[in-house]
């Protein structure tokens, strides 16, 4: 536990929950988005007509309609064959990567992450006291010869990656990149952990094809309801084959038996009510605006010195400042002003990133978005003077 990190986000959290504060630091979807209406009747219905059956223990698993759904679009979506019996329900994607780390993860297990990686993957994981190796990110994705170079050395147990809109940095990898980081994972042994939270929310080009179809059997695919319906539902799945399913049904039963039976029905009747297809071009039309947005400010407010990604999906826009300058200070200076960023220093596990952010625009108006980088512009121009 000594060695863990604390979640930076979770702690910011706490500190902007002041309406006053216009806050970038989250990772939080657009409330104006929750069907709340629709799925006030889906739960109400569930009750009233399911309610001996919803109520009482159900299988590790998960609700068979629910898996039956995720399979059904892994195959129209990506033309990914993944049947419902290689699907497990769990609480968020979070429980997802806690299941991996018990199964997979050993005290100094070799553990590829991207660098910047995950937060949430890194503390998930480093309650098994892996030995992080992270893989340098560029605008096309990991750094193949980086990866390379350390599957020759020792090959990792894990690479843990987020091809689409990856947070933080918000880059897509290339397809050519999916198949130079395939090959090497394929010949290193390497099991590949795709966590494909933003997958959905692409804004720019088709879908690209998974690593994880590029894997044949070595790869898990994490995904979640939490960034196309609700967070608080906390409904999530692991896509795994059947001899890594296994393992992850024994961990889950020693975790928590199995996911809340309630909140899995209510969303499989909302699914069946309420088309998926109707409801991602709102989101999408919502985000890219957002998106768009944001990196106008970035172009019109913001010092030279400081560069920022475009991402074609996602919630997130990933800054770097000169390299002497401070994330963590500029955080300190740009709360006094009503305005809150995230520190890039917690994605890194070597000590890197100190002068770093992540900007978060999914969850602001355009309104607040605007005036919210106006006063971090002025921020960040008095720093840097």
């Amino acid at each position: 536990m000594k060695t863990t990190p604390k979640s930076f986000i979770r702690e910011i959290l706490k500190v902007t929950e002041n309406p006053a504060i216009i806050s970038f630091a989250g990772g939080l979807p657009n409330p104006s988005l929750f069907a709340t209406r629709e799925l006030a009747r889906a739960a109400h219905d569930v009750i009233a007509g399911e309610g001996k059956e919803t109520l009482q223990y159900t299988t590790t698993e998960g609700f068979p309609p629910l898996r039956r759904f995720i399979a059904d679009r892994y195959r129209k979506r990506l033309g990914i064959n993944v049947s419902p019996d290689e699907i497990l329900i769990t609480n968020g994607s979070q429980q997802c990567l806690d299941l991996i780390g018990k199964v997979f993860i050993d005290s100094g297990s070799r553990v590829a992450i991207e660098r910047p990686g995950y937060l949430g993957a890194i503390q998930a994981f480093s309650l098994y006291e892996p030995a992080f190796v992270p893989v340098p990110l560029n605008e096309e994705g990991p750094d193949p010869l980086a990866l390379e170079a350390a599957a020759r050395k020792d090959p990792p147990r894990l690479f843990y990656g987020v091809p689409n809109s990856q947070n933080p940095s918000g880059i897509t990898w290339s397809a050519d990149r999916r198949s130079d980081i395939a090959a090497i994972l394929r010949e290193a042994g390497t099991v590949f952990v795709e966590d494909d939270a933003y997958g959905e929310l692409r804004f720019d080009g088709a879908p690209l094809p998974p690593v994880f179809s590029l894997l044949q059997g070595q790869g898990v695919m994490t995904g979640s309801f939490s960034k196309i319906i609700a967070p608080g539902l906390r409904v999530g799945w692991i896509a795994a084959p059947a001899e890594i399913m296994e393992q992850l049904v024994t961990a889950k039963q020693a975790s928590d038996l199995h996911s809340n039976h309630v909140a899995q029905r209510i969303i499989a009747r909302y699914l069946a009510e309420n088309p998926l297809d109707d409801q991602i071009p709102r989101i999408v039309g919502m985000y890219r605006k957002q998106r768009d947005t944001m990196a106008a400010c970035v172009e019109q407010f913001f010092p030279e010195e400081v560069s920022c990604t475009r991402p074609d999906g996602g919630m997130f826009l990933w800054a770097e400042l000169p390299e002497e300058c401070s994330s963590m200070e500029l955080f300190a200076r740009a709360l006094k002003e009503g305005v809150a960023i995230l520190p890039g220093k917690p994605f890194y596990t070597d000590g890197g990133g100190a002068n770093t952010l992540r900007l978060n625009f999914s969850n602001q108006s355009e309104d607040r978005i605007r005036e919210g980088m106006h006063r971090l512009s002025m921020v960040l121009k008095e720093y840097l003077r």
